[in-house]
């Protein structure tokens, strides 16, 4: 015993919170309660180990008696480092160590409503930094033996808990092999956050648009799970990782699912084409106004014309600018608390796109263009889509300001070429529309009514095909 405390004295050298207590249990037996101040509770370390230590007989008697939730019998000395990280107390008498979980819930976010995915209709309740609390949540909803969990540790220093999550009825356990076997590839000092993983996960360098969803909704965790998809998460991580996901996924959010399918397939097609306007229209409009005048009628060319009238600049490099300043805005909104965040986006539009034009540096049509580009941008609240249609939006623009709408025809040809070869954990990334499937296209790109949505997509599973059925 005094080996293994001046091993832990020396290993945990500067470390103030480091507590080790030696109790006398007896007049021949000493025991020896070693703990981290900063992430264990005082007043379970008393109840669970102080109170039992007082009445020690032998070491079955205390290993049977602890109230702990989780008790460990350790037999490797290299393992106290692990317990005592995180949150485990760890008592060494009669020459045997036990790991007594007393981690403090004062270091841990309380359940609360989700911020970044806010609910309308569906339940409120979010994730938090702590993995058992999520998988909770999770169980909470499906209350099934099939619902297994598979845990990992990553980082080097870190040794952060990984769990993978999966219906073992339904999902594919060849995916979940990749999963594990491309995570246990990940061998560095720490990771922090899940972003982490999801950038070990992806090709991030192959393509703009994100092939992996995060989300901090346990019930669409929950409904991802039953379509056959796996679910990752991390601890101190308040996101899930969905997979395999698609494009469709990212334009459709879970608030769809708690509305009529007759009321909500409309709103689905206003993204879907808020979605292409965000990308094509600044390269439409330099097309029509600089190579294909005869596509609009002649009385709007010659109102273009007019309002152009004194602008020093060329319409695309007009064009340009307003929607770098529009970035901007967007950029500022992101990073300023959110209390006064939206007002100074919304001031400095005003002043600057007022400004500009009574300057005569832009046209207002220019003003309209770039300001239905950036409201259609804003209906989608994914950050790395929004950098995806970003970085489309000014292809298409060059495309269209040296060819005109031949340009604007080869950048599409350019934009789903890469689509459509993206995968995402084997899957297509453009499904379901190349490859058409139709369970999952009228699941998200339109909605069915529930009792026609009876059957899960092929693109995910081949196994337990059939959800149920209405009577």
């Amino acid at each position: 015993m005094n080996k293994i405390v001046k091993r832990l004295k020396k290993e945990f050298n500067y470390t103030p919170d480091l507590k080790i207590k030696n109790i006398k249990v007896n007049l021949l037996q000493t025991a020896y309660v070693i703990f981290i101040e900063t992430i264990c509770d005082s007043d379970k370390i008393n109840e669970y180990i102080l109170k039992n230590l007082v009445d020690y007989h032998n070491f079955n008697t205390l290993n049977s008696n602890v109230p702990g939730p989780n008790t460990v019998l350790i037999k490797n000395a290299d393992e106290i480092e692990y317990y005592l990280t995180n949150g485990f107390a760890i008592v060494i008498i009669d020459k045997r160590i036990l790991a007594i979980e007393v981690k403090s819930s004062s270091i841990i976010r309380a359940v609360s409503t989700s911020t970044r995915e806010p609910s309308l209709l569906g339940p409120e309740d979010s994730f938090v930094e702590n993995i058992q609390t999520n998988t909770g949540l999770i169980k909470r909803r499906i209350r099934s033996n099939s619902l297994k969990t598979e845990e990992i540790s990553l980082g080097r220093k870190t040794k952060v808990t990984v769990s993978i999550n999966y219906l073992d009825d339904i999902a594919e356990y060849e995916n979940v092999q990749i999963i594990k076997e491309k995570l246990s590839k990940i061998d560095v000092d720490g990771v922090i956050d899940i972003s982490t993983i999801i950038h070990y996960l992806e090709s991030e360098n192959k393509t703009v648009f994100p092939t992996i969803k995060r989300t901090e909704r346990p019930d669409l965790a929950s409904s991802s799970l039953l379509e056959g998809k796996i679910i990752i998460l991390m601890d101190n991580s308040p996101f899930a990782i969905i997979l395999p996901t698609f494009l469709a996924d990212f334009i459709n959010p879970v608030n769809d699912n708690y509305i009529k399918s007759v009321n909500v397939t409309f709103v689905k097609i206003l993204r879907i084409l808020c979605f292409v306007m965000s990308m094509a229209v600044p390269g439409i409009f330099i097309a029509i106004i600089n190579y294909n005048q005869e596509t609009i009628p002649s009385s709007l060319l010659i109102n273009f014309s007019t309002q152009r009238s004194g602008v020093p600049f060329p319409s695309i490099v007009e064009l340009i600018m307003l929607l770098i300043i529009c970035d901007v805005l967007r950029e500022s909104d992101l990073r300023f608390p959110s209390n006064f965040g939206s007002a100074i986006s919304v001031l400095g539009a005003l002043i600057i796109g007022d400004a500009a034009v009574n300057a005569g540096l832009v046209s207002p049509i220019a003003i309209i263009i770039a300001a239905f580009t950036f409201i259609s941008s804003l209906i989608f609240t994914e950050l790395e889509i929004s950098n995806a249609l970003r970085c489309y939006r000014y292809l298409f623009l060059f495309g269209a300001s040296f060819f005109g709408l031949y340009g604007i025809f080869l950048s599409t040809i350019l934009f789903l070429i890469n689509v459509i070869s993206i995968r995402s954990l084997n899957a297509p990334y453009f499904a379901p529309v190349a490859p058409y499937n139709k369970e999952y296209f009228f699941k998200t790109l339109l909605k069915v009514k529930d009792d026609k949505n009876t059957r899960r997509s092929s693109l995910i599973t081949n196994k337990n095909m059939t959800k149920g059925k209405f009577q």
